[in-house]
């Protein structure tokens, strides 16, 4: 009876796993498969076809979308990172009280709503007399982004170990390269989690790119917002299923190597 009643929760967990998996890829399996059919209707399979992958890089305002997003991406990554690493080091070096009032400041941006970030940035670029256009996009990026670098930095920053920077002091390193060579090795893996993140950030959002940007200018998801009212293009499904793919191979590549470096050695 107990064997039983095993194999029934083990056909139920795994029954209810597939459901979800389902329920999280149907929707980007679709998408692929449509981005292949040489239909312009969702509900007519047309022949496999190419042809909206040749139409997508014949776009010029797709491919100026997808510069504009692939540069505010990784220089407010870049941008965030160095700026939020920074912090991090003086958050740590502070005392008890202020650093806790400092991470509350840090956590407020990332519960606050995207709207109101948006909004709020928007009325302070035309405060200070600052035309809505791609430095400002860039500006707004990187502002949001700064708080995931610092709370991806913190926790590592925890786990060093002060006595050996001190010890690389006091052996006559000055405090730069104290810092490279001790401190920074030690939180190098919170510093790349906070700029793969901030990147996927800057990459995904839409709400304050679209408050913060000017006329004529757009990314991946402002320029889909706009076709959304006039019907979204299939060479869409097919930058949509290029970027899934993209990211699907870098994700399996980060699995993997340390996987293979740890059976080499």
């Amino acid at each position: 009876m107990k064997i039983l009643k095993k194999r029934i929760q083990y056909i139920a967990e795994n029954f209810y796993l597939v459901l979800i998996l389902i329920f999280l890829y149907a929707p980007i399996a679709t998408l692929m498969v449509l981005s292949f059919n040489g239909s312009r209707s969702r509900n007519q399979w047309g022949g496999f076809s190419l042809q909206w992958y040749a139409e997508m890089f014949d776009s010029a305002s797709i491919m100026a979308a997808l510069q504009n997003t692939l540069v505010i991406a990784l220089v407010s990554a870049l941008v965030a990172t160095v700026i939020g690493t920074a912090a991090s080091i003086a958050i740590n070096s502070m005392r008890q009280l202020p650093k806790t009032i400092m991470m509350g400041i840090t956590n407020i941006p990332m519960l606050n709503a995207d709207i109101v970030t948006g909004i709020s940035l928007m009325l302070a670029f035309i405060a200070f007399g600052i035309s809505l256009g791609f430095k400002t996009i860039l500006i707004a990026h990187i502002t949001f982004n700064i708080p995931y670098v610092i709370l991806s930095v913190m926790p590592k920053l925890k786990q060093t170990n002060q006595s050996a920077y001190e010890a690389a002091m006091d052996l006559g390193a000055t405090p730069a390269y104290a810092f490279y060579k001790v401190v920074l090795p030690d939180i190098m893996p919170g510093v790349l989690s906070g700029f793969l993140l901030a990147f996927t950030m800057s990459l995904d959002d839409f709400i304050i790119t679209h408050f913060t940007k000017g006329a004529g200018i757009n990314t991946l998801s402002t320029l889909i917002y706009s076709e959304v009212r006039r019907g979204i293009k299939p060479s869409m499904y097919a930058l949509s299923t290029i970027i899934f793919v993209v990211v699907l191979t870098l994700l399996i590549i980060t699995n993997f190597a340390p996987n293979r470096k740890k059976e080499e050695h």
